[in-house]
């Protein structure tokens, strides 16, 4: 039991034996790590809930320490949603190996379930919920551009469509929190459908761009 008293006295250390050493973060390891914790938190906490006392202490500092490396709660949010935003695009990504149009639908697929997953997370990300900050919006901005720039690649778009791919994905981005916002087994079509409906939205859109 805790706070007992044992009937045996503890073995003495041995000469010479190390007794365990607990290593100090460097500052850019305890940023990381109090992201990584924050990261888990608003993922499924609104911000307006995230604790800062329960970052710090699962992180095994002082709430002060933790202000140390994020002068306000909103740059510490900030950091988290600027990760989250890296992670996003880390989940997204197709397949290089596979060809052009293989890698289109790969990245809608992954997408559209990355939406699935995390509807509220994703929706707080696009509309900045509980944050009026113009740079959670330049994350998103990041997301969109990272993708777009994906798409174009596979599929050897050139620079002066930029704008239309930009928009199909905005568009793609709002059919899947449409669509996962219907339960599982009411939706009027399964992920597959959905993904090939975009897919083919994409090549729509880039033809009438030509025209």
């Amino acid at each position: 039991m805790l706070n007992s008293v044992s009937d045996h006295p503890a073995p003495a250390r041995q000469a010479g034996a190390a007794s365990p050493v607990r290593r100090r973060l460097s500052a850019e390891d305890r940023r990381r790590q109090l992201v990584g914790i924050g990261l888990s938190q608003i993922v499924e906490t609104p911000i307006q809930d995230l604790s800062m006392d329960d970052v710090a202490a699962e992180a095994g500092i002082s709430r002060g320490l933790l202000f140390h490396y994020f002068p306000t709660k909103t740059d510490f949010y900030l950091a988290c949603i600027a990760a989250a935003g890296r992670r996003i695009l880390r989940n997204t990504a197709p397949d290089p190996e596979l060809p052009g149009e293989q890698q289109v639908e790969m990245a809608t697929r992954l997408m559209v379930e990355q939406i699935e997953r995390r509807r509220d997370f994703y929706l707080a990300l696009v509309h900045g919920h509980g944050v009026a900050d113009p740079r959670v919006s330049e994350v998103m901005d990041s997301v969109r551009e990272g993708s777009t720039e994906r798409v174009m690649a596979a599929l050897g778009v050139p620079e002066s469509r930029r704008p239309v791919v930009r928009a199909w994905w905005a568009y793609t981005e709002d059919r899947a929190l449409t669509w996962s916002a219907v339960p599982t087994g009411e939706r009027p079509v399964p992920v597959s459908e959905l993904v090939a409906e975009c897919v083919a939205a994409l090549h729509a859109l880039l033809r009438i761009s030509r025209s």
